[in-house]
Parts: C-alpha cells; sequence; structure tokens
C-alpha cells in the first residue's frame, strides 16, 4: 500500500496540474489555449494510429480520412447543411439538427470503424509499400469525395465546407458561452480543452487495457513476425481487422471534436500532410510507447504553432538575412523539419522508445561463466 502512495500522489498532482493549466494559459491570450486543445486531439489521434503502426505494425497513410469521417458526420448532424438543402428535413427541422453530443461520439466511433474494417478488409494480404500505397489511396479518395459531394445533389457543399456548427451542448450548458465566477471569465475555449482532456485521458486509459490485454499480445506478436503468429494461433485476419476499426474509432471521435471546436469543415483540413503529421507523431514519440506517442503529439502539434506566434521566426530572419525577404512560413516548416531529422539522426526509436521485451545477453550471464552454471543446473 505504501508504494501505491506516492504514484497516486504524481497522478493527482498531474490532473490538477492539467486542470488547471488552461486557467492559468488562457491570460496569455486564447490562441494559447486552442493550441493546447489541438495537442489534446492530436494525442487521440496520434493513440489511434499506434494502435495500427505501432502495435499491429500496419502502415497506414490515410489514417486522416476516419478524422474526416467524424467531422462532417458531426457537421452534417449540427448545422443547417442538410436541412437548407431538402424540404423534406426542412419541414421537420426548421432550425437545423439539434443532436445530443452523448449519442453524436458513439455514432462518430461506430462510423468510422465501420470505414475502418472497410479499409481493413482488401488490404489483408499486402504488406510494406503496397499496403501504404493502398491506404494513401483510401485517404485520398475520402477527401476528394467529401470535395466534389456537392452536385448533383448539395451533401457536404464541396470546397467551401459546412459552416455554421453548433457546437457541444453538455447537461444544459453550451460550451461555446463563457462561464462568469464573479470578476472572473472561463473561456469557452478552456471549456473545450477540458472536454478534449476527459476523452484524451479516457483514450490512453483504452490504450493501456488493449495493450496488456490478449489482444494487445497477438497484435505485437503479429508485428514481430506475422508468420509465427499465424502458426501459433493468431486469426492475423481478424487482428488485422480489429486494429484498424480500433485505430479508427478514436480517429472519428477526435474528428467529431474537430468539428465541434472549430464550428466548420472543409476538405482542406484533411489533406495527406496531415496523416503524414500524425504518423511522424507516433515514430518520433516512440512506435508502440504509449507515453510517448504521447510526447511525440504534445511535441508536434505544438511547436509549429508556437514558432507562429512568439514571433521568433521573424526576429531570426530580420537578423539572419537584413533585407533579403524569405516566407515566414516557409521558414518555419523548415526548421521544424530539421528538428524532426535530428531528432531521428539523435533517436533512430524515438524520444520515448517502447521499453525492450525478453532476456538480454547479460541477464542470461554469457560471457561470464554463470550461464554454464545455469545450463548445468538444468541438465542436472
Amino acid at each position: 500500500m505504501q508504494g501505491k502512495n506516492p504514484q497516486m500522489v504524481g497522478f493527482v498532482l498531474a490532473a490538477a496540474f492539467l486542470v488547471a493549466f488552461p486557467l492559468g494559459l488562457q491570460h496569455f491570450g486564447d490562441a494559447w489555449v486552442r493550441i493546447a486543445a489541438f495537442s489534446l486531439l492530436y494525442v487521440m489521434l496520434a493513440l489511434g494510429l499506434n494502435i495500427v503502426v505501432g502495435l499491429a505494425g500496419l502502415l497506414d497513410l490515410g489514417y486522416i480520412a476516419f478524422y474526416a469521417v467524424g467531422a462532417y458526420m458531426f457537421a452534417l448532424l449540427s448545422s443547417t447543411q442538410l436541412t437548407d438543402n431538402f424540404d423534406a428535413l426542412h419541414s421537420l427541422w426548421p432550425h437545423g439538427f439539434e443532436v445530443s453530443i452523448w449519442l453524436v461520439i458513439p455514432l462518430g466511433a461506430g462510423l468510422a470503424a465501420f470505414f475502418g474494417i472497410l479499409l481493413g478488409t482488401p488490404v489483408l494480404k499486402l504488406r510494406g509499400d503496397y499496403l501504404a500505397i493502398v491506404t494513401l489511396g483510401f485517404g485520398e479518395i475520402i477527401r476528394i469525395f467529401l470535395n466534389n459531394l456537392n452536385a448533383p445533389v448539395d451533401i457536404t457543399n464541396g470546397p467551401q465546407g459546412v459552416s455554421g456548427i453548433h457546437g457541444v451542448r453538455m447537461f444544459g450548458w453550451h460550451l461555446n458561452n463563457s462561464i462568469h465566477i464573479g470578476n472572473y471569465i472561463i473561456n469557452s475555449v478552456t471549456e473545450y480543452y477540458w472536454l478534449f482532456l476527459g476523452l484524451a485521458v479516457l483514450t490512453v486509459f483504452i490504450c493501456y487495457r488493449l495493450q496488456d490485454s490478449r489482444i494487445g499480445r497477438a497484435w505485437m506478436a503479429m508485428r514481430e513476425d506475422e508468420i509465427a503468429a499465424k502458426a501459433m494461433g493468431v486469426n492475423t485476419r481478424n487482428m488485422k481487422l480489429l486494429a484498424f476499426s480500433m485505430g479508427a474509432t478514436f480517429g472519428g471521435v477526435a474528428g467529431v471534436m474537430f468539428a465541434a471546436f472549430q464550428g466548420f469543415v472543409s476538405p482542406e483540413s484533411f489533406s495527406l500532410m496531415e496523416s503524414v503529421n500524425v504518423l511522424a507523431m507516433v515514430v518520433i514519440g516512440g512506435m508502440g510507447n504509449i507515453p510517448g506517442v504521447i510526447l511525440g503529439a504534445v511535441l508536434l502539434s505544438v511547436l509549429p504553432e508556437a514558432l507562429r506566434y512568439t514571433g521568433f521566426i521573424s526576429d531570426w530572419q530580420q537578423a539572419a538575412f537584413h533585407h533579403v525577404y524569405i516566407d515566414s512560413g516557409i521558414l518555419r516548416q523548415l526548421i521544424y523539419s530539421l528538428a524532426m531529422i535530428l531528432v531521428m539522426l539523435v533517436r533512430p526509436k524515438g524520444l520515448w522508445p517502447a521499453p525492450e521485451h525478453g532476456k538480454s545477453v547479460a541477464s542470461l550471464g554469457i560471457g561470464n561463466g554463470s550461464g554454464r552454471a545455469v545450463a548445468g543446473e538444468a541438465v542436472q
């Protein structure tokens, strides 16, 4: 019991810090709280992709498609986009749909899981580069489909996107409204941060339970050697489908939260580069290691925006190049990319790699005589 007390105290202190963090951060502006809130969404996305890439060993370059599915589902159910274009729906819901968030989150998770199975079914026998190309194509198909689904019947409003999304209402309270406690104001963006924090903690808990379960061990066995796993009785077909569907579930929920937070969605938000960024978070953080993936997601989501808002890029550009103008956006991406390359050169297994499983040579006593002693005892 005494050993658990320090760990419990650490959890309580970490939880208190994470809850209070946006309250202090909002004094520097809502933009910084938005960055923190988006980092939590990327934590959910990276943990979902970690199931597919880190645990099951399946390369997925179209993961952002599940993010798009969840976002557009919430956008269509929480705006007047459909009711404005279909008279039958307008007669029933003249002011648009008002769907409860408790219903939308399971719907988003279920719809994304369905698309995950839809992607996983035809790629069961593919590996490596071929799997990457097919998943990449799947992600682009979803984006192009959403971009062109405005004719002959306007459903997604095409490249203009869906606006006027109502946001989240919980227990009768709309998160778009600020909370006034005396003279202190808790902004709407802070309320969304708390909602995302709760979902991110739930995602971490589920991922830990999955990793330590029979399913997680089957995924890791399949990742190490699919043929050996199949020989040991692992149903690799079902495990692959389960990996794609479970990973997609978290992407769908994150997409629902993205649409509610932004109030607007368009196909531009779900490009191939977003899939690459999420994959980079998993790889740089440490594939297969949940704390490493969280670290990678936070760093790679906060760093580009922090460089944008601190003014470091413009100051450095003026000092280094004087009167030569170079777009600060290009410089920001250059510094961001160089930082990623440096990390992969110094830490090829990620910033926080997964611990090595199994016994090392030193632990077996090979080379110091103890190994022979152990072998002798075994023979006796």
